[in-house]
C-alpha cells in the first residue's frame, strides 16, 4: 500500500495540506506559533531534573546489631553511631562557642519589630549576656550542676535563647514552660522538676505562676525574672507569697559584678527537660543531654550534606 493511501485510510492530513494550512494563517499568528514553540523548547532545556536519592527508598535504614530492634540511617560514612560533626561542638555551649569563633563575632541573634528592620546582637553580645544572667543566677543561689532546673515560660525572642545559654554556660538545665499544656501542666511541670527559678517574657505570666503559689499549688517557686517591664503591683504580690520578682537587666547587672568562670557541661550531662502533654495523664518530661540534642541536629547536617551532591 502507498503512503498517500495509509496517510488517505487513517484520515490524517498529508504535508501539502499542513503547508497549505501554514500558508494561509496570518503573519502574526505565526509569529506567536513560533514564540510559543520557543517557550517550550526552553522549558524542556531548563526544567529542573528529577533529584536522585542518595539511598534506595525502599530500604533508607538498617537495623542495628544488639540494639534490639533500634535502626540507622544507611546514609554515612560507616556503621558507627553519628555523635557530633564537629570535633570542637560536642555540647550545646560548645556549638555556640564555635558560632562565636567561625562568625569573627558576627551577627547572632535578630529580631524586629512589626514592619520594622531586623536588629541584631553579636555573638559577643550574646556570650557577655548569658555569663552575667548565669552569674546572676549562681549569685542568688542555684547550684551549676545538672541538678539545678530553671524554667523558662516564654515566646521565642533573643531572651529566650539568652536565658538557655546561660544555664549552659554554668552546666544548668533548661525546663521550658508553655501556655499551651494549660495551667495545670504548668504546675504539675514545677513541682515534678522541682524548679524554683522562673525566667519569664509577660507580666501576665508572672501573674499565673504567682497564682499558684499563692493557693500553695507550687511551694518550691521562689524567684521569677521578667523580661519585660512590670509594675510594682507584681513585685508586692510577690512579696506576699515569698517570692522575689525580678527583672532580667537586675539579674544580669548583679551577674556583671560578682562575674563567674564558666563551668561547661559535658556531652553526657543533661541539657533540657521537655514536657509533653503525652496521650493520656499528666505531662511527660523528655531528658535529653547535650550530646543527644547535638547528635540530632549532626545528624540532619550529615543528610544535607549527602544530599547536596545530587543538586
Amino acid at each position: 500500500m502507498q503512503a498517500h493511501e495509509i496517510l488517505k485510510n487513517l484520515r490524517l492530513p498529508e504535508f501539502d495540506d499542513f503547508s497549505q494550512f501554514f500558508r494561509s494563517l496570518p503573519a502574526t499568528t505565526l509569529v506567536g506559533i513560533g514564540a510559543f514553540a520557543a517557550v517550550v523548547a526552553y522549558w524542556l532545556a531548563s526544567r529542573p531534573k528529577a533529584v536522585k536519592p542518595p539511598c534506595d527508598l525502599r530500604m533508607q535504614s538498617e537495623e542495628v546489631e544488639g540494639w534490639d530492634g533500634a535502626r540507622r540511617s544507611v546514609i554515612g560514612d560507616t556503621s558507627q553511631l553519628l555523635t557530633h560533626y564537629y570535633d570542637d561542638a560536642r555540647t550545646m555551649y560548645e556549638v555556640f562557642r564555635r558560632g562565636f569563633n567561625i562568625s569573627e563575632n558576627g551577627p547572632c541573634l535578630g529580631f524586629r519589630k512589626p514592619k520594622q528592620p531586623y536588629q541584631w546582637l553579636s555573638y559577643k553580645e550574646v556570650a557577655e549576656r548569658a555569663e552575667a544572667l548565669g552569674s546572676g543566677l549562681l549569685q542568688q543561689g542555684c547550684k551549676p550542676s545538672t541538678s539545678q532546673f530553671i524554667g523558662v515560660f516564654a515566646q521565642n525572642r533573643p531572651e529566650w535563647i539568652i536565658s538557655e545559654l546561660a544555664c549552659y554556660t554554668y552546666s544548668m538545665v533548661v525546663v521550658p514552660l508553655y501556655d499551651t499544656l494549660g495551667p495545670g501542666a504548668i504546675r504539675y511541670i514545677i513541682n515534678t522538676a522541682d524548679i524554683s527559678t522562673v525566667v519569664c517574657d509577660k507580666p501576665e505570666k508572672a501573674k499565673v505562676l504567682l497564682d499558684h503559689v499563692e493557693k500553695k499549688e507550687t511551694p518550691g517557686l521562689k524567684s521569677i525574672i521578667l523580661m519585660d517591664p512590670f509594675e510594682k503591683d507584681i513585685k508586692e504580690k510577690g512579696q506576699r507569697c515569698g517570692v522575689r520578682i525580678q527583672s532580667m537587666q537586675e539579674v544580669e547587672d548583679c551577674g556583671r559584678e560578682c562575674r563567674r568562670v564558666p563551668i561547661p557541661p559535658r556531652p553526657e550531662d543533661l541539657s533540657i527537660v521537655c514536657f509533653t502533654s503525652g496521650t493520656t495523664g499528666n505531662p511527660k518530661g523528655a531528658m535529653l543531654t547535650h550530646g543527644n540534642v547535638v547528635a540530632d541536629f549532626s545528624g540532619f547536617l550529615k543528610v544535607t550534606e549527602v544530599n547536596t551532591l545530587y543538586f
